[in-house]
């Protein structure tokens, strides 16, 4: 076997992927959604409630607040399905690893997909 056969049997890892939307949705988690509650919560004018659904409906219909919206909670499954995927498999949880990946990561991407329809029909 030559040297290109032997560059091109190499399987590609589909860990860096895994672990930047990671380290993302930790980002995510430590440093976004602390502050989105602070503000949404105690800070933005709108009580009684009805007000502040209205100040956050306003947010979900623009085009800028549905990527942040979509951002933060896609990251944040993402980082979840991670924390789970490896948490068992620490717990030496005997699967197939492969049927894990696509449970776990598989979820995070068809409920971000559902994420994404449902405020484009908002």
């Amino acid at each position: 076997m030559n040297s290109t056969q032997k560059r091109t049997s190499y399987r590609r890892s589909h860990e860096p992927i895994a672990w930047s939307l990671f380290g993302a949705g930790g980002m995510v988690v430590a440093f976004i959604i602390p502050v989105l509650a602070l503000i949404s919560g105690w800070l933005m004018p709108g009580w009684p409630a009805e007000n502040l659904y209205l100040n956050l409906l306003g947010l979900a219909q623009s085009w800028i607040g549905k990527l942040g919206l979509l951002a933060v909670i896609s990251l944040t499954l993402y980082h979840c399905a991670h924390r789970v995927y490896h948490g068992l498999h620490d717990l030496h949880i005997k699967a197939n690893p492969t049927a894990m990946l696509v449970l776990f990561y598989g979820g995070a991407t068809l409920l971000s997909a559902l994420c994404a329809g449902l405020l484009l029909m908002i």
